[in-house]
C-alpha cells in the first residue's frame, strides 16, 4: 500500500493481525442532508500522493510527487510491463478541476465513495492537499461521498527503496493522546459535518489502519478504549451523532515493529469497533512465486477467505477486491530485483480487466447473501499507481477497469 516494509516470506494466511483543512459547509450542529442510499456501497481507497506539497519538497526536492517514481520505473524482468502511464497525464490532484475529472469518472462507473488515506502525525497533517484543496473544492463534489481511513503507520523512506538498506522512519505512526484529540477534533468539525461525508446508518464512517500502532500511542488497551469513547462523546456534543468505527484487518506482519495480536476478536470488542474490512489482498494472501504470480490464483485464494472472515469477526466484515500488485516503481531501479522485502516483492500478472470483473462479480454474489445494510465493498485502489493497483485509466487499458466496475455495480 503505502510506505510499509515487509517480506513475503513472513506471510502466513492462518496468522491474523489487526493493523489494521476544509471549511465545513454546514454547521456541525445541523443534520447533514440525506444522500440516496445505493443498493451497494463501493468505496475505493484513494492514496493522495500525487500533488506538490511542502513536506515532499523538503524530503525529496521541490515539486516532487509519486509521479516521479512512476515516470522512472522500468521493466525489472522480461515481459514486465513498466512504466505505467496515466491516460490523464501526470496531473495535480489538488487542482479542483483535476479532481473533478476523477469524481465524474468514479460516479459514472459505480464508485459511491472515495476512502481517503488520511495522515496526521505528531507533527500535524500530512499530504492533505488532494482532499483539502482538490476534492472538497471540486465543483462536482456532491456526486461522490468521501470518508477517511487513518493511515497511522510509520512513514518510512522508500522513495525509492534500496535493496539491503533498512529504510529510515521519517514520521512515526504512534501519536500522543494530545495529538489524537487535536486530530479527531479536526475530523469532527471539518469532515464529519460535510454534507457528502459517507455515513452508515447515519453514522460517519472512520477507519483505522493499524490498531497496534494506535494502542502504542496510548500505552495500553484500556487507555485506548477511553480515548475512542471520548472521541465518540466529543462527536455527540458537536452535533454529529454516533460514529461508525472501522478497523482494517490484517493477515500478515508488515512492519518490523508490529506485534502479533493473539486475540483479535477480543480486541475488537474491548475497543468497541463497529466493523472490519481489508485494505488489499496481499495483507492476507501471499501471491505464489517470484518474480511473477498469477492474478486468478491470487483471486481464488483471497475471495475464498470472505466467508471465513464473516464467521470469525464479532462485527460486520466488508470484503475487499484488489485490482493488482506491483510495487517495483518504489524500488531503486539500479538495484538487483529480488524478493527481499517490500517494495522488492512479487509482481502480480494476468490481472486483466476481464479477471478483475470476475472478482467484482464474486464480490457482488457474496454481498447478495449478506443483510442489505452490509452490502459494502472496498476496492484497492483508485490510484495506488506505484503499487500497481489502480482504477484510473492508463495508456494500455484505458477505462477498461472502470468499465468492468460499471458493468457489475454501476447504474443500469
Amino acid at each position: 500500500m503505502r510506505p510499509s516494509f515487509f517480506s513475503l516470506s513472513m506471510l502466513a494466511t492462518g496468522a491474523v493481525l489487526l493493523g489494521f483543512s476544509a471549511t465545513a459547509q454546514t454547521s456541525a450542529t445541523k443534520e447533514p442532508p440525506k444522500m440516496s442510499k445505493p443498493a451497494y456501497e463501493v468505496a475505493a481507497y484513494y492514496f493522495p500522493s500525487y500533488h506538490p506539497n511542502t513536506a515532499y519538497s523538503k524530503e525529496h526536492g521541490e515539486g516532487w510527487t509519486e509521479w516521479n517514481l512512476l515516470k522512472q520505473a522500468g521493466p525489472r524482468f522480461e515481459g514486465h510491463q513498466q512504466p505505467k502511464v496515466p491516460a490523464w497525464g501526470y496531473d495535480d490532484e489538488s487542482d479542483p478541476s483535476a479532481m473533478a475529472r476523477r469524481i465524474d469518472a468514479a460516479a459514472d462507473h459505480g464508485v459511491t465513495a472515495f476512502l481517503f488515506d488520511w495522515y496526521w502525525h505528531d507533527t500535524g497533517p500530512y499530504i492533505e492537499g488532494g482532499l483539502e484543496r482538490g476534492f472538497l473544492k471540486a465543483p462536482n463534489r456532491d456526486r461522490l461521498k468521501f470518508a477517511l481511513m487513518w493511515a497511522n503507520h510509520d512513514w518510512i523512506d522508500i522513495f525509492p527503496a534500496s535493496n539491503g538498506v533498512k529504510p529510515a522512519i521519517l514520521k512515526p505512526g504512534p501519536v500522543t493522546p494530545e495529538t489524537f484529540v487535536k486530530a479527531t477534533d479536526h475530523i469532527i468539525h471539518e469532515y464529519f459535518s460535510q454534507p457528502n461525508y459517507w455515513r452508515i446508518d447515519g453514522k460517519p464512517y472512520f477507519s483505522i489502519y493499524e490498531l497496534m500502532t494506535l494502542i502504542k500511542g496510548f500505552g495500553d488497551m484500556d487507555k485506548t478504549r477511553a480515548a475512542l469513547d471520548d472521541f465518540r462523546e466529543r462527536a455527540r456534543k458537536a452535533g454529529v451523532g454516533e460514529i461508525h468505527l472501522n478497523a482494517v484487518m490484517w493477515g500478515i506482519q508488515v512492519l518490523p515493529t508490529e506485534h502479533l495480536i493473539k486475540n483479535p476478536e477480543e480486541m475488537l470488542k474491548k475497543l468497541g469497533f463497529d466493523s472490519v474490512t481489508s485494505y488489499c489482498w496481499i495483507h492476507h494472501v501471499a501471491p505464489d512465486g517470484f518474480p511473477t504470480s498469477d492474478y486468478v490464483k491470487w483471486m481464488d485464494k483471497s475471495t475464498a477467505l470472505w466467508p471465513e472472515f464473516v464467521k470469525r469477526w464479532p462485527v460486520p466484515y466488508y470484503p475487499n477486491v484488489s485490482m493488482g500488485w506491483d510495487s517495483s516503481p518504489r524500488t531503486n531501479q539500479a538495484d538487483k530485483f529480488e524478493n527481499v522485502g517490500y517494495p522488492f516483492t512479487v509482481v502480480v500478472t494476468n490481472n486483466t480487466p476481464e479477471h478483475f470483473k470476475e472478482a467484482l462479480q464474486r464480490a457482488k454474489a457474496f454481498l447478495d447473501k449478506q443483510p442489505a445494510d452490509r452490502r459494502i465493498l472496498t476496492i484497492n485502489a483508485w490510484n495506488e499507481w506505484t503499487e500497481g493497483s489502480y482504477l484510473e485509466p492508463d495508456t494500455v487499458h484505458g477505462t477498461a477497469y472502470l468499465d468492468a466496475l460499471r458493468d457489475v455495480f454501476g447504474k443500469k
